[in-house]
């Protein structure tokens, strides 16, 4: 997809991503050497905007498996349409099971799920498989099966292998430690907070209508935020919709009336908005 590491930069931003040199190096790499991209990092610092971004840009189509406790090969991979199965059963009772298990154990009557559909077909796909951290410790073992050949057998129709590697985002806020099996499989990036001048350049990306020393202020209170010892710091998420907040109100400087009633958009749990509202110095900021 991409000829050069400026390249990324350029088109990732023309779609709205500011990547820094290292994930613009790094998106570079996974796609040059066709290795599935392993993302760690903060919630809401831009992990599955990253995926979203690729897919864009390469014109793909985005196939996303949401990880969580509990999810399984049925909901990552496949499963028969069990009801469909049972209406042709009944509507071949004439028939020997030999006909009919050869006729419900078709494409017809397959469901896809994200890891299968990622594979199958010639079409450019990105496979966002995010939160891996969620998952259960047997799901990795069939992450670590489909990424390693991109194939999958479905025992009735026998193994379907890619024609065309899709590009892989694994993202991750470390909530468990993966297996280093699946680690050794990826290349790996860290997306941590950005630095003042990146973030202030989102800000204003997202959110132009906001002055641009207002964007500067916004982005120092973030920062002076993070610095304390707050249960979940603000993300750059919320730097962002605290910046439409502002706009919204129609806020021309932070001040600490405004501050105070809106920092319940930063901070997601009372005794972090108690110790922002006693801690944070504006006039230091």
């Amino acid at each position: 997809m991409f000829t050069s590491v400026d390249e990324v930069s350029a088109r990732l931003a023309e779609t709205g991503y500011l990547a820094s040199p290292a994930v613009a190096t790094t998106v570079f790499l996974a796609d040059r050497l066709g290795k599935p991209l392993l993302v760690e990092g903060p919630a809401g610092v831009g992990k599955t905007e990253l995926a979203k971004a690729v897919a864009t840009i390469a014109g793909a189509e985005l196939i996303r498996l949401q990880c969580y406790e509990g999810v399984d090969e049925s909901r990552a991979l496949y499963e028969w349409n069990h009801a469909k199965q049972l209406l042709r059963i009944t509507a071949g009772r004439d028939e020997t099971w030999d006909e009919t298990r050869t006729d419900i154990f078709s494409e017809e009557f397959l469901l896809p799920r994200p890891l299968l559909t990622a594979i199958r077909g010639d079409t450019p796909k990105v496979l966002l498989i995010d939160e891996t951290d969620k998952a259960d410790v047997e799901v990795e073992g069939l992450l670590l099966e489909v990424l390693s050949d991109f194939q999958v057998t479905v025992p009735e129709l026998g193994t379907v292998t890619a024609t065309r590697r899709p590009f892989v985002v694994l993202t991750s806020n470390a909530s468990r430690e993966l297996s280093e099996a699946l680690r050794r499989r990826c290349l790996f990036l860290h997306i941590g907070f950005p630095d003042e001048e990146l973030e202030r350049r989102i800000v204003r990306l997202k959110v132009p209508d906001l002055d641009e020393a207002l964007a500067a202020s916004v982005v120092r209170v973030v920062g002076a935020l993070r610095a304390m010892d707050l249960r979940k710091v603000p993300s750059v998420s919320e730097t962002v919709d605290w910046a439409r907040t502002l706009l919204a109100l129609g806020a021309d400087t932070l001040d600490e009336t405004v501050v105070q009633a809106s920092l319940g958009v930063l901070l997601k749990h009372q005794d972090d908005v108690l110790k922002a509202a006693a801690k944070l110095d504006l006039d230091a900021v």
